[in-house]
């Protein structure tokens, strides 16, 4: 495969709702351009971006996948993105490495939570933005009404390049208000011209003068000869439009219906004429901040932007030419970790096909296997110290316990998560000291369900799932003086130890012991002894959770010149503990955490409706960023929050997010407490 300059390369990331078409429409192109000689359909479980067992079985998609294409001498090369928030730190990947992005909406859906979300994901990237208004065809579709909404959803730089054709109250193809010219498709996508009919002009000239509108906008002298009436040239529109494209002027919008292939070879003309290649930027960004000028010579830089667990071919590194031209068999040093990697081969990807490649330009976007320690926002280069600027994934939340199936399963859990954690950058995993719990977090209830249909279909690992034990803390609330005596005598040598302690609450998380013993009732070899045994008591109060912040002064007590040993003033000081425990009063601490919720303006009420069932304190509110956004900032106990992630989501309809930390402990109420207590009584009966 012959080396494709920089200059007639796009990088397009397809963005949207969860069933608008992305996938679809990636096959079309796929279809159109001559990449696939058979138009899969999602439906059949053969499309060439789902091709991971777990995306075929549920019938979406779950991972970004790559993708290219050659149109007209310029290759495109297509991130299909997952449209389920589950699986958005898989769009992050890909907007980190596109210079541009296509949002498909569906054309009878019209505007849903994915629309805007893909919006805010885009433009947090500063990409260049384009509208793919799909499936319109479809007798229930309204293109005017979801162009209307567009417009004034997400501005005045929003405007038709296409629209649907209609004859005889029929779309039968669509229009190009550029060229002026109608395009009518038969079943393999190819169009033929026609004469715009008499039904359309109407809506041709409405559509046009917007477009024209927005052209002259990008331009002094443009909007000199709109405004003066003079007809703006066709190679001055598209450059207009090229320009506005880049610079965020211009939004423009195209409709089809991708499983017909209707549209999407018009798009593609677009995108070979007026979307960006890697270059239109000057700039990249780098992970202290600073940028750096983005150059087709000189030293080849590579920034890996996905990982892939294959069981058969290994770990796949994906990676973005950033500057310069890469070569197989190169020899980089990995800028993390300081080691080199062999691009022993380099290929170019279509789902799971791989072609090899001898080389790859600047902007051009490739696949290396088997780099043993190169990793997902690692950084390649010759010589050069730099770091790209890295991905920035969401928080995951949402946790569960993690049971391995068998004992069998137990053995390989930790190395089989190690693997996916390597690919998906949202899942976090901890053996918890505390809870005797491996810990697993992830985005949501199908993130986690999904990962555990990996990791037994890839690794052989079956897991099961369960709620998470909070780590509560115990503390005494009063002042109390106990004796602990320990005699044991059955024949020969016996144990003996006899303490007095004063206990208290205390300001620090562990023991403070101090000794005020007068007259030697306690010899001073046996102090350790006291202090150890308080130590280990402490790991269980009442309700079987560590005793925090507690005092404790030796005052007195007794031994016998023989009896008397480290194990008997051990057992005396657990005495003594366990009957503090009886008589100062202990209650329950939980772990207790600041929450900050951001919310559309119109469900903050509903919002601290269902914090104050949950025990949060609202502490306070602030305007979002966002605008008409709110976030509220709150207190609110960990064990409150455990099915968040899923709470919010559906109260929001999937527009809302948090952050959540936990900073402290608070008492737990005494209704909760005496049931947390009860049941550990029970299980220890």
């Amino acid at each position: 495969m012959a080396i494709v300059e920089t200059k007639k390369i796009r990088n397009v990331a397809l963005l949207g709702h969860g069933g608008s078409g992305k996938t679809s429409l990636a096959e079309a192109m796929l279809y159109i351009t001559g990449a696939t000689d058979r138009l899969g359909k999602v439906g059949d479980g053969n499309t060439v971006s789902d091709y991971d067992a777990e995306e075929v079985k549920r019938g979406f998609s779950l991972s970004a996948s790559v993708l290219n294409m050659t149109w007209k001498d310029c290759k495109i090369n297509v991130l299909d993105t997952p449209g389920y928030l589950d699986f958005v730190g898989e769009t992050c990947q890909a907007l980190r490495v596109a210079d541009s992005a296509v949002i498909v909406v569906d054309g009878k859906a019209g505007i849903e939570i994915g629309t805007e979300l893909a919006w805010d994901y885009a433009t947090a990237a500063n990409l260049p933005k384009a509208f793919f208004i799909n499936k319109f065809d479809d007798n229930d579709a309204r293109f005017a009404r979801v162009l209307d909404d567009l417009h004034v959803t997400f501005g005045k730089h929003i405007c038709p390049l296409t629209i649907p054709m209609v004859k005889d109250g029929v779309v039968t193809g669509c229009i190009d208000l550029i060229d002026e010219s109608a395009h009518v498709f038969d079943n393999n996508g190819r169009h033929s011209v026609e004469i715009i009919p008499e039904e359309s002009k109407e809506a041709v000239t409405k559509y046009r003068d917007m477009l024209m509108e927005a052209v002259a906008s990008t331009d002094e002298e443009l909007m000199m000869k709109y405004f003066e009436g003079e007809e703006i040239t066709h190679m001055e529109a598209i450059n207009a439009v090229h320009e506005g494209i880049i610079h965020g002027e211009i939004v423009p919008v195209f409709c089809g219906a991708a499983t017909k292939l209707w549209g999407v070879w018009t798009m593609l003309d677009k995108i070979n004429e007026s979307f960006p290649r890697h270059t239109a930027k000057k700039n990249e960004i780098l992970a202290d901040g600073t940028e750096i000028e983005i150059t087709t010579e000189g030293e080849p830089e590579l920034f890996v932007f996905k990982t892939v667990a294959d069981p058969f071919v290994g770990k796949m590194s994906f990676f973005k030419v950033m500057n310069g031209t890469v070569k197989r068999d190169l020899l980089m040093k990995n800028n993390t970790t300081g080691d080199s990697e062999k691009l022993a081969h380099i290929y170019v990807v279509n789902g799971k096909k791989q072609t090899e490649v001898e080389e790859l330009a600047c902007g051009d976007i490739g696949m290396v296997a088997k780099l043993t320690g190169t990793n997902t926002n690692d950084t390649l280069t010759w010589n050069k110290e730099l770091k790209f600027a890295p991905i920035t994934y969401p928080t995951s939340y949402f946790v569960k316990a993690m049971i391995p199936a068998t004992a069998k399963d137990e053995g390989k859990i930790s190395q089989s998560i190690v693997k996916m954690i390597e690919e998906d950058l949202t899942i976090t995993y901890e053996n918890n000291s505390e809870t005797k719990q491996m810990l697993v977090a992830g985005l949501g209830d199908m993130h986690l369900a999904v990962l555990a249909a990996k990791l037994k279909n890839r690794f052989g690992v079956s897991v099961n799932f369960d709620t998470p034990k909070i780590a509560y803390r115990e503390k005494i609330t009063k002042r109390v003086d106990v004796e602990g005596k320990h005699k044991k005598q059955n024949g020969g040598s016996g144990q003996y130890g006899h303490v007095q302690i004063r206990f208290a609450p205390a300001e620090s998380d562990g023991l403070t012991f101090t000794v005020s013993v007068v007259g030697g009732t306690v010899p001073k070899n046996f102090y350790p002894a006291v202090e150890k045994g308080l130590q280990d008591s402490m790991a269980k109060g009442v309700a079987g959770f560590p005793l925090v912040g507690l005092a404790a002064d030796l005052y007195d007590g007794s031994y016998h010149d023989v009896d008397s040993d480290e194990i008997s003033f051990k057992t005396a000081a657990n005495i003594a503990y366990k009957k503090c425990l009886e008589q100062a009063a202990p209650v329950l601490l939980e772990p207790v955490g600041n929450l900050d919720i951001t919310v559309p303006d119109s469900i903050v009420g509903d919002v601290m409706g269902d914090l104050n069932k949950r025990r949060g304190a609202v502490m306070g509110m602030d305007p979002a960023e966002k605008k008409g956004y709110t976030t509220v900032h709150a207190l609110a106990p960990k064990a409150e929050l455990m099915e968040y992630p899923i709470i919010l989501r559906a109260m929001t309809q999937g527009r809302g997010s948090f952050e959540y930390e936990v900073t402290g402990y608070d008492t737990v109420p005494a209704n909760i407490s005496a049931k947390i207590v009860e049941n550990y009584k029970k299980a220890n009966a």
